[in-house]
C-alpha cells in the first residue's frame, strides 16, 4: 500500500506574538493564525479523498484549533495525542524568550547531544522528547491508512520526519529540519519498494492564495 503522511505546524499562536516561550504553554491560535488555519484545510481538501484519511494532532489548544479546521473540511474526528506535543521546556513555558535564552545551556558539538540537560528545571531532554515522538509515530504508522494528516509543532517534525525515514532516535542529535507556522511536510511511501521520501518539507505556499 502506498501511503501519504501530511505534517501540519500550527500556524501563528499567541506565544509567537507575546514572544513568550512556547512548549507546553497552551498557548491559541490568533487571528491570522485561525486564518491560516482555514487555508490548510482548504488546501488539504483539495489533495485528499474523504475516505482512507485520518488526522492526528497534538492535544494542546494551538493543535487542536487547527485539527478541527481540517477535520472539519475532511469530514473525520481528530485523534488527540498529547506525545505529539511539543517538547516542553518546564518552567520557562509562558515566560519571556529572553527569560529562557538567559538561562538555557546549548547542546556540547561532539558527544551526547541527545542526554544533555538545557538546565532548565522540568525541561525535556532530546532524547526524552524524540522517544515519545517515535513511540506515537510507530502507532500511527501501524494503522492500515493510506493518507494521514499529522498536525503538530515546529520542533517535533524534526523527529516525525526522522521517525519517518526509520533512523534510530540515539542517532539524530544533529537532525534539524527548519519549519515555518502554518506549513505542510507531505512524506510518501511507494507501493513497491516501500521506499520513504521527504516530497515537499514546510511548504507554505497554501498560505499565500
Amino acid at each position: 500500500m502506498a501511503r501519504s503522511i501530511y505534517v501540519v505546524t500550527h500556524p501563528e499562536a499567541t506565544h509567537h506574538v507575546d514572544g513568550v516561550v512556547g512548549g507546553w504553554h497552551d498557548s491559541d491560535l490568533t487571528t491570522q493564525g485561525r486564518r491560516h488555519a482555514d487555508a490548510i484545510a482548504q488546501a488539504l481538501g483539495r489533495q485528499l479523498p474523504d475516505r482512507h484519511v485520518e488526522v492526528f494532532s497534538s492535544d494542546l489548544l494551538r493543535t487542536r484549533r487547527t485539527a478541527d479546521a481540517i477535520s472539519t473540511v475532511l469530514h473525520k474526528v481528530p485523534v488527540l495525542d498529547a506525545r505529539l506535543r511539543e517538547k516542553s521546556y518546564g518552567v520557562a513555558e509562558g515566560r519571556p524568550q529572553a527569560w529562557l535564552d538567559d538561562r538555557f545551556i546549548p547542546p556540547p558539538a561532539v558527544g551526547d547531544r541527545m542526554s544533555h540537560h538545557e538546565g532548565i528545571s522540568g525541561a525535556e531532554t532530546k532524547a526524552a522528547f524524540a522517544e515519545r515522538i517515535y513511540a506515537v509515530m510507530a502507532e500511527i504508522l501501524s494503522r492500515p491508512v493510506e493518507h494521514i494528516v499529522i498536525v503538530t509543532h515546529g520542533f517535533a517534525l524534526t523527529y516525525i520526519i526522522t521517525a519517518w525515514l526509520e533512523l534510530p532516535w540515539e542517532s539524530v542529535g544533529y537532525a534539524s529540519f527548519a519549519s515555518e507556522p502554518g506549513s505542510i511536510t507531505t512524506l510518501v511511501e511507494d507501493d513497491f519498494f516501500h521506499n520513504r521520501q521527504v516530497a515537499t518539507l514546510a511548504d507554505i505556499t497554501h498560505l499565500n492564495h
